[in-house]
């Protein structure tokens, strides 16, 4: 028998039980290992955070690994192709390791991304939640403001911070921060306004809670999802970006073991030592490759619409 459509247990059948409040399943710690358990269930997403898994782990371990010194050459050495002994990834112009220089230069190359993103991200998630949230005069000026900065071609703007702060790691970091902050000024933003009129927003406004423990307990908290989705991907992004800026001389210099340094300088060499440039430039691939679908995989798990599809 069927009550409204739903069918009724047989008599002495048992019901599958949930899991009750405070079991390991619904402890912080059981919510984190069913999502990694879910994460990593895709082959695909398995694959790439191993990846990038193994290349932060080589990045974080360089000074221990016995590698040369990345800035030290032989000219006698010169240009060795792959898998000569002694160099498995060749040499370059000046005679030195390329594996030692790609491993260095994943510390410096994935560095700037990641705290570029978090520059950005820290800076326009503030801007955005609170010009969502606030709205009236502030909101009109602070988005004409990101109007302004969404007119430049991120590039270009990039390009117009490093001529006024000069060229150097650094500034080139904070360049690409800088062009990043009205992406997240637009999601943070789009957040705070469906929230603003939530009812347990309402509420903390009627208990008496203050601006700021509301938009850090409430707003923030509820807009997480799809800060953490952009800025998953936006790190490949600000890894090519700051490796472009490397490559056009304005960012790392030589002899900085950088990947965009190393693309510049193997230019010259394409014909008789291609491997100068297609090592450093395969290892931006495999990592904004990684990151792009690590970023897909966390939008399809935090996005609502895409569960049990």
């Amino acid at each position: 028998m069927t009550t409204r459509g739903i069918p009724r247990a047989a008599p002495g059948a048992t019901q599958p039980a949930s899991a009750p409040p405070g079991s390991p399943a619904e402890t912080p710690a059981g919510k984190r290992r069913s999502f990694w358990r879910v994460f990593l269930r895709e082959p695909v997403a398995a694959v790439a955070f191993g990846v990038l898994a193994l290349i932060v782990l080589a990045a974080l371990l360089a000074p221990w690994l016995g590698l040369p010194d990345p800035t030290r050459g032989s000219l006698v050495d010169r240009l060795k192709p792959p898998l000569t002994p002694g160099y498995p990834l060749g040499t370059d112009e000046f005679g030195r390791d390329l594996l030692s220089r790609v491993v260095w230069g994943a510390r410096v190359s994935l560095g700037v991304g990641f705290l570029a993103v978090a520059i950005a991200a820290a800076a326009g998630v503030a801007l955005g939640l609170v010009s969502g949230y606030l709205g009236g005069r502030f909101d009109f000026w602070a988005q004409r403001f990101i109007d302004l900065l969404l007119a430049f071609p991120y590039i270009l703007l990039a390009l117009m911070v490093v001529a006024i702060l000069g060229p150097g790691l650094l500034n080139t970091m904070l360049a690409i921060a800088i062009a990043g902050i009205p992406y997240y000024v637009r999601i943070a933003r789009a957040s705070a306004l469906a929230l603003r009129e939530r009812e347990f927003v309402e509420a903390a406004e009627a208990a008496g809670a203050s601006t700021g423990w509301i938009l850090v307990k409430h707003v923030l908290s509820n807009s997480l999802s799809p800060i953490l989705v952009a800025a998953t991907l936006d790190v490949g992004f600000m890894i090519m970006a700051a490796a472009g800026m490397s490559f056009l001389g304005l960012g790392a210099q030589p002899p900085l073991a950088e990947w965009g340094v190393m693309l510049s300088n193997g230019r010259q060499y394409l014909r008789v030592a291609p491997w100068v440039s297609l090592v450093p430039g395969a290892m931006i691939f495999l990592v904004v490759l990684a990151l792009n679908l690590l970023g897909d995989r966390v939008r399809d798990l935090l996005d609502p619409r895409m569960v049990g599809r």
